[in-house]
C-alpha cells in the first residue's frame, strides 16, 4: 500500500469507525465486542483496501459478520461463578447488636453468682457438672443459681420492656 492509499484508508477510519462501532453495537449489543469487531474488520479491509470497490459496503458487511462472530466465541460465553450460584436468603442480623447490648446491660442487675453461671452456662456453654466444678460448688447449686438468674434476668428485660424471642435468647447468649 503506497502512502495515498494508506492516507486514505485513515480517513476513512477517521470518518467511519464511530458508525461502525454504532452497528456493530446495535447487532451485538456490548460496547467492548462492538469496538473488537470493528477492529477486526478494519484489520482485514486493510489488507484488501487497493481491491475493495465500495469500501463503506464492504466494512458494513464485515463489521456484521465480526460482531455476530464475537458473540460466539468462547471466552464471550463465560459466566463468571458469581452468576451461576443461587441467592441464598440470609437472616437479617443487624438488630443482634442491639439486643446482645441489651442482655448485656440486663445481665448488670443480676446477681454476680447468678450471673458467672449464666455467663459459664449460656455464653461458654459449659455443662452443669463444668460450671460446677469451675465455680467449685454443687450441680444442684448451678441449676439453683441458673434458674434464679434467668428468672431476674427475665423480669429485668420484662420491666424495660424488652422481650426476646427463645430462638433469638439462645442465638444471643450462645454468641460470645
Amino acid at each position: 500500500m503506497d502512502a495515498e492509499d494508506d492516507e486514505g484508508f485513515r480517513e476513512f477510519v477517521r470518518v467511519r469507525f464511530e458508525p461502525l462501532r454504532a452497528l456493530a453495537y446495535v447487532t451485538c449489543g456490548d460496547w467492548q465486542a462492538a469496538e473488537d469487531a470493528v477492529s477486526g474488520a478494519l484489520a482485514k479491509l486493510y489488507l484488501r483496501w487497493n481491491k475493495v470497490s465500495t469500501p463503506e459496503a464492504y466494512a458494513r458487511t464485515m463489521v456484521i459478520r465480526a460482531a455476530i462472530g464475537e458473540k460466539r466465541r468462547p471466552w464471550r460465553r463465560e459466566r463468571s461463578a458469581g452468576d451461576a450460584l443461587p441467592e441464598v436468603p440470609v437472616r437479617d442480623r443487624s438488630g443482634d447488636v442491639d439486643e446482645r447490648l441489651r442482655l448485656h446491660a440486663a445481665l448488670r442487675h443480676v446477681a454476680p453468682r447468678q450471673r458467672a453461671v449464666l455467663v459459664l452456662r449460656f455464653l461458654e456453654g459449659l455443662s452443669v457438672e463444668e460450671t460446677a466444678e469451675v465455680l467449685g460448688c454443687r450441680t444442684g447449686t448451678v441449676k439453683s443459681q441458673s434458674s434464679r438468674g434467668l428468672d431476674t434476668l427475665r423480669a429485668v428485660l420484662a420491666a424495660e420492656d424488652i422481650t426476646l424471642r427463645e430462638e433469638e435468647r439462645d442465638h444471643v447468649l450462645s454468641r460470645p
